[in-house]
């Protein structure tokens, strides 16, 4: 029989020699277990590290004047009578944009700080009401030094894009790449102002492709195609600048001109909906004498919508190619998508066309968020806000610091939760066109009431829910006494901290002393 080692240790010596192997092997295994520990820390540091490191792109696409009743997901929020208002079964299907609605969340109330192009995009950029951003109307350039959300994002590790029509640098047309970029660092394809319906590349850079017999530019469509029409055009720039920087967080904003008029677009979509007889909307044949001034029907609004509709549907699509080529690139869920507009169109509601009142379908635009990393699918908020609320909101969102001098709310929160808007204070604030004293009217809005004061009219208080097609004043009847003081406190408060000197020395500062 064999020996082992064991047979030749002394007794005395096997217990110590046991031990000693015991203990040393107990010292392994805990050398082992602190090891894997340090191991799993480290993942666990890694995993928070890139937790932490991870930040979300942003994609907002801005269209121009737009009706919200165009779009599907907003017909559904809405009665038979209020989503076809110009017939029965009149209207545009819009599956992609309906899609980022579905999957995420929908404003029923958001409206444009002042219901125009520049004032508007300047306060959603900025976070500032207008009076303070340079641009409370059209065709003025933003203050110098003001900051947007772009350049607290860029200055963050962002690249930061713009692509379509500007609008905010004065009255240069088409003007393209402004010097001032305010953040937004490529801005190739950028241009100030003009509703253009062709554009081409050169080696010179981007140009209008469409000139009449002298040489000037115009609006013509003639030979636009998927390539050369505007909203082709805008969203292949847009598409391609994600390319490039896809392996950067970034942030793009694509402003697409349409569907402003002029009421044009490129085949097929021209012919896609001139089959419709379109009716005029149960407000167009109004009293002129017994609305207000900022509701006088006009001698001739438009009454066929075809053209306008063939853009939406244009835009829909384009906006499902947009979503397509992020999936394909796997950048889909990585991306918040944002979809709006800058104001309204009435299309010939109250016998009126554009915009530039406190009306529904002048002021309300359309507010889609997706984001279904954190945003709970189709959901639908209902309070009050404006475009002034955009930057510190989605900054918030996105971890940012949101710059002192920005004035909005911040609504991040209900993006996570739209449940706990029961909670959220439901109001807003509107106003006219107008340097200094000379706005027309101004408005405090929640997702019920409209309590509008202006200078040639007495005070209009509109109950949306009982009158949806806000043809009758409130604002004398006892049961609404309440709501009227309410509203009024809220608007004379917001005038003094917002310093708005439409209620300095005015009319309207008299008729709210009278409210108060």
């Amino acid at each position: 029989m064999l020996k082992t080692f064991w047979d030749f240790v002394p007794a005395s010596h096997f217990f110590a020699i046991k031990f000693k192997q015991t203990k040393m092997v107990q010292f392994g295994f805990i050398k082992l277990l602190i090891v894997l520990s340090f191991f799993q820390c480290s993942q666990k540091e890694i995993e928070t590290q890139e937790e932490t490191i991870f930040k979300p792109n942003l994609l907002i696409i801005q269209t121009d004047e737009h009706n919200f009743r165009t779009l599907g997901c907003y017909r559904e929020q809405l009665s038979h009578e209020q989503a076809f208002v110009w017939g029965d079964g009149n209207n545009v299907e819009t599956p992609n944009i309906d899609f980022l609605a579905k999957n995420g969340v929908l404003f029923t109330k958001y409206y444009a700080a002042t219901p125009v192009c520049s004032p508007s995009r300047g306060t959603l950029i900025s976070g500032m009401y207008p009076q303070y951003t340079g641009v409370p109307k059209n065709d003025l350039p933003l203050n110098d030094g003001l900051i947007t959300y772009s350049e607290v994002l860029g200055k963050n590790g962002y690249k930061t894009g713009f692509v379509g029509k500007w609008h905010l640098d004065g009255e240069g047309k088409p003007q393209w790449e402004p010097e001032r970029k305010f953040g937004f660092d490529d801005n190739r394809y950028m241009f100030n102002r003009g509703h253009w319906k062709k554009f081409e590349d050169t080696p010179n850079g981007p140009k209008v492709a469409s000139v009449n017999a002298n040489g000037n530019l115009n609006y013509g469509i003639e030979g636009a195609d998927e390539k050369s029409f505007a909203t082709d055009y805008l969203v292949d720039k847009t598409i391609a600048f994600i390319e490039e920087n896809k392996e950067h967080p970034f942030s793009m904003y694509l402003s697409l001109p349409d569907p402003h008029g002029p009421d044009a677009v490129r085949p097929p979509y021209d012919n896609m909906y001139k089959h419709m007889n379109f009716q005029k909307p149960p407000t167009f044949n109004l009293d002129a004498s017994i609305v207000p001034t900022w509701a006088k029907p006009e001698k001739n609004p438009k009454l066929t919508h075809d053209q306008y509709f063939g853009m939406v549907k244009c835009i829909d699509d384009n906006v499902g190619k947009i979503i397509s080529y992020l999936r394909e690139a796997n950048l889909l869920d990585k991306t918040i998508i944002v979809f709006t507009s800058d104001h309204g169109d009435l299309r010939a509601e109250h016998g009126k066309h554009n915009k530039g009142n406190p009306l529904e379908a002048s002021a309300k635009i359309p507010f889609i968020v997706y984001y279904p990393a954190k945003i709970p699918a189709s959901t639908v908020v209902k309070n009050a806000f404006n475009t002034v609320d955009f930057a510190p909101t989605f900054l918030t969102f996105m971890d940012q610091k949101v710059p002192v001098q920005m004035q909005g709310r911040d609504f991040s929160s209900l993006l996570i939760n739209p449940g706990s808007q029961i909670d959220f204070e439901d109001i807003t604030f509107m106003r006219s066109t107008g340097l200094g004293t000379e706005g027309n009217w101004i408005a405090a809005v929640t997702s019920q009431y409209k309590l509008i004061l202006s200078k040639n009219d007495e005070p209009w208080l509109i109950d949306m829910e009982t009158d949806p097609d806000e043809l009758i004043n409130f604002a004398k009847e006892p049961d609404k006494a309440g709501i009227v003081k309410e509203l009024a406190n809220q608007l004379n408060g917001y005038a003094q901290k917002h310093n708005d000197s439409f209620l300095q020395g005015t009319k309207m500062s008299d008729d709210l002393k009278t409210l108060l």
